[in-house]
């Protein structure tokens, strides 16, 4: 039997929790403030994340998955708690060194690394829900 050719999405779900500052060493200190105000305390402050990934492509018919839950779960936790939770993104994460762990800097590295440990193409989207009322998605 051959695969379906329609195409399905699928997403797997995970909370982590860090902390970082938002803060940009080519703007002034005022400047860093009025533009990120409380995020640019000094000493950094903490979310409570939730990241969807969701794939998407054809539905093998041999195990009627696009892709095993099971094995996405495995990667994400690899990729995402092992790196960034409970960690100081500006300090414990080196994608962060120089770059501003902003809620759309921290979906496309979390893209990156998650794409490079998937089969080619089925990464669809990486949403991450920085609060109650912000998220952000990146879909590569």
């Amino acid at each position: 039997m051959e695969k379906t050719s329609k195409t399905v999405s699928i997403t797997r779900r995970m909370a982590f929790c860090a902390a970082h500052r938002l803060h940009s060493d080519r703007l002034g200190p005022e400047e860093n403030r009025r533009i990120f105000g409380k995020c640019n305390h000094p000493n950094g402050h903490g979310h409570n994340y939730v990241l969807e990934v969701t794939l998407a492509g054809p539905v093998d018919p041999a195990t009627g998955m696009v892709f095993s839950l099971t094995e996405l779960k495995r990667v994400m936790v690899e990729v995402v708690e092992r790196n960034m939770d409970h960690k100081n993104l500006n300090m414990d994460v080196p994608a962060f060194k120089e770059l501003n762990p902003t809620a759309e800097n921290i979906a496309v590295v979390l893209w990156g690394m998650l794409e490079s440990r998937l089969p080619r193409g089925l990464l669809s989207e990486v949403r991450l829900i920085e609060t109650e009322n912000n998220s952000v998605s990146y879909s590569g």
